[in-house]
């Protein structure tokens, strides 16, 4: 089986029904505008490094394991090594992820490789607008946040 197809399918379960919006829908997102930014863009990039990075960013996002940054290239390395993936490529997937940093503002972008920053701008756009508000309570929703809107 294709990895694309199979890290689809192993992402898709595992994230389906998380509800803190990094759900499987959020990664469908970032997926999808990873490939139509990468689309139009004119340089070289490789597909499956920006697919599987779009897919696999937030496997085991550090939020949700008490601040370990190294959570999810870890499982993200576990499931690529399980499928046979070329060492190169695991490595640029799993510093992809590691350098994938929404923190807030003025936190300055490490991110090297034009498919890491293809997969960064993706992430950021689904965190806009309604989608994105959305997403922003349902964090909060988890974490106990109360929001008061006037």
């Amino acid at each position: 089986m294709d990895v694309v197809v199979a890290t689809r399918k192993f992402v898709k379960q595992k994230l389906s029904g998380e509800a803190t919006g990094h759900d499987w829908w959020h990664i469908e997102r970032v997926y999808s505008n990873s490939l139509q930014i990468m689309e139009e863009t004119n340089k070289q990039v490789d597909k499956e490094v920006v697919e599987l990075a779009a897919l696999l960013h937030d496997i085991a996002d550090w939020k949700f394991h008490h601040g370990d940054e190294q959570a999810g290239p870890r499982v993200a390395r576990e499931w690529l090594e399980s499928q046979h993936v070329e060492q190169d490529m695991i490595n640029h997937v799993c510093q992809i992820i590691q350098d994938l940093s929404f923190k807030g503002a003025g936190v300055t972008s490490s991110m090297e490789s034009l498919e890491g920053q293809i997969v960064q701008d993706a992430d950021r756009l689904d965190a806009m607008g309604a989608i994105g508000i959305a997403r922003a309570f349902a964090y909060g929703g988890i974490r106990g946040r109360s929001y008061l809107i006037y």
